[in-house]
């Protein structure tokens, strides 16, 4: 199973609708000024909307959503509106038609999202 690198750029309204979305309104998502006021480098994007890109890559390649069968993300830094994501997958091995896949999510050259893994079933859900 080969999964090909996912590219997104969250577009500058996005921490908004994810908010209405989510139900998480924290103002580090929503509030430009009140991020700064905290010592950030403005609104950040949500984890979990960080988390979902790195299913939407698993997925994605295995053409089922149902294929999905665990995911654990660890989060190692702050992603930002209007800049690339990158989500990077590594098959690193293949057992009863289940793969294990590495994941890094990269923004601005720094790895977000480092020592993630997933499982996914090949060859369908």
């Amino acid at each position: 199973m080969e999964i090909p690198m996912l590219k997104v750029t969250p577009d500058r309204y996005l921490t908004v609708r994810y908010a209405g979305a989510s139900g998480d309104f924290n103002p580090i998502h929503i509030d430009e000024e009140f991020a700064r006021s905290v010592g950030l480098p403005g609104r950040i994007l949500h984890g979990l909307w960080m988390m979902a890109q790195c299913a939407r890559a698993q997925t994605e390649a295995a053409g089922d959503p149902a294929a999905l069968r665990r995911l654990d993300v660890t989060f190692r830094g702050m992603g930002v509106p209007e800049a690339e994501l990158t989500v990077t997958s590594t098959v690193r091995e293949e057992r009863d038609g289940v793969a294990t896949v590495d994941i890094v999510v990269e923004q601005n050259g720094r790895a977000i999202i480092r020592k993630a893994e997933a499982e996914v079933a090949v060859g369908g859900g």
